[in-house]
């Protein structure tokens, strides 16, 4: 009836373009296919890097950048425009509500600011954020800060989901994800680096009984990549 649609609608929102947070992994790639199966519109991609001479990884409280080598030819599979920026800042704020504070301009959360600050200048339709959160509202109430000083809607279907469902859903749907970083609870790089997750399943879930291994790796014990996706 009428209060079910009104409700439906409630929790979906307004259909709308929007650009997405990529870092590649799993999380990332999931709620872009999220997003447009409830008919939103991918417009552009957004990521952001280490800079020249940083190495492969930079310890960053807030973003991936494992693999990010292979993001612009991520961007050529999604076939839509990629806006990149480096990663300048760091942790400066690490209490769990964000504030930009007197060194505003070193926080690695102003990096994000300016990266989709040049997203709204270049596409002025795009009206929401298609972040890969699940379990870190240190994260999300951030993306959710920048997201508000710039009139946008975070879009974050994968939030609080649970893993073993997720986890699922990413096997059957043809999500082509190997481990590119691991960091303990049972997982070893001369194993389990560069397998796929589908073939890792039933040790992820053996692991996650054993050790209490998070099975999307929300405890930070692997970081993916997506090698294809629908």
């Amino acid at each position: 009836g009428p209060q079910l649609v009104k409700f439906l609608f409630h929790v979906q929102g307004p259909q709308m373009k929007f650009c997405a947070l990529l870092s590649g992994g799993k999380d990332s790639c999931c709620n872009i296919w999220k997003c447009e199966s409830e008919g939103h519109e991918l417009v552009c991609l957004a990521n952001l890097c280490p800079p020249d001479g940083a190495g492969e990884e930079l310890n960053s409280f807030m973003y991936q950048s494992a693999a990010h080598g292979v993001i612009p030819k991520l961007a050529e599979c999604f076939g839509v425009p990629l806006v990149r920026q480096e990663i300048t800042g760091t942790a400066v704020c690490q209490d769990l509500d964000y504030s930009q504070g007197d060194d505003a301009r070193r926080d690695e959360v102003e990096d994000l600011y300016e990266l989709l600050l040049q997203v709204v200048r270049r596409f002025p339709d795009v009206k929401g954020v298609s972040c890969g959160a699940i379990l870190s509202t240190y994260q999300r109430l951030r993306v959710e800060d920048v997201c508000k000083r710039l009139h946008l809607t975070p879009l974050t279907y994968l939030w609080q989901m649970d893993r073993e469902t997720l986890l699922n859903e990413l096997c059957e749907n043809n999500f082509e994800v190997v481990l590119v970083k691991v960091a303990g609870a049972g997982l070893d790089p001369y194993k389990h680096l560069g397998k796929s997750l589908s073939a890792l399943r039933p040790q992820l879930h053996s692991l996650h009984y054993k050790l209490g291994l998070d099975l999307c790796g929300e405890g930070g014990e692997y970081e993916s990549l997506v090698l294809d996706c629908p």
